[in-house]
């Protein structure tokens, strides 16, 4: 704790005196323009990648990345991302995975979850993925955890979907889905293109995105 207190006391004295206006402008209102949906994973830091400043990001962030599809009973991320869409009046939704997830390593190597089972309980909004991912034949034990990666985000996008207000916005055209895989050690990302329903680089392809697929990406 030492060493987040000591942060504290040098944000304090020197990061926000230099972003006073920026703090005094959001003490009462918010206007992000994303949810961004990621890991928890302590090595994933969704401003930093974006590079964007307080309030300009949504973050939603779980094990996995995970959204479970909607039900009679919702719960926080349901939550969450309702008040992203209904209330700030997001447009895009960025569903962003890493590599060396912990989360989907468990899966891909089918990791008993018997010491841990509220996690095990959770990942199973994964299954639709494990499932896609088994199918497919893997070079290596590192591959398999990518290849889950990669299909992790693809189901989540689906299963956010199901989402009434998500559905709203997008039959209303106001929104686009995006799915992200962020490469640590690179400082890469690829994302889904929703035409291919393959991962491009991002820094080559900007304008791709998951859903809606855009009409010159179909003409192209």
């Amino acid at each position: 704790m030492k060493g987040i207190i000591e942060g504290f006391l040098k944000f304090h004295s020197d990061a926000y005196p230099k972003r006073a206006d920026l703090f005094k402008n959001l003490a009462t209102k918010q206007n992000p323009r994303t949810l961004f949906i990621s890991c928890s994973d302590s090595r994933l830091v969704p401003e930093l990648v974006t590079q964007h400043e307080p309030g300009g990001l949504f973050v939603i962030r779980n094990a996995g990345n995970i959204v479970p599809s909607y039900g009679p009973e919702p719960g926080g991320v349901s939550a969450s991302v309702e008040y992203a869409i209904t209330a700030l009046k997001v447009t895009d939704v960025v569903i962003c995975g890493h590599s060396d997830c912990g989360a989907m390593t468990a899966i891909a190597n089918c990791t008993c979850m018997d010491h841990m089972p509220a996690v095990g309980s959770w990942l199973r909004y994964a299954d639709s993925a494990r499932v896609v991912n088994e199918a497919h034949k893997h070079a290596s034990d590192s591959e398999r955890v990518a290849s889950m990666v990669r299909e992790n985000v693809i189901a989540q996008i689906e299963n956010i979907k199901t989402h009434p207000s998500i559905r709203l916005a997008l039959s209303e055209n106001r929104l686009a889905l995006h799915g992200w895989v962020y490469d640590i050690e690179s400082g890469d990302i690829d994302a889904l293109d929703g035409v291919t329903n393959e991962f491009v680089s991002l820094a080559t392809h900007t304008e791709v995105r998951a859903y809606p697929i855009s009409p010159l990406a179909v003409a192209v």
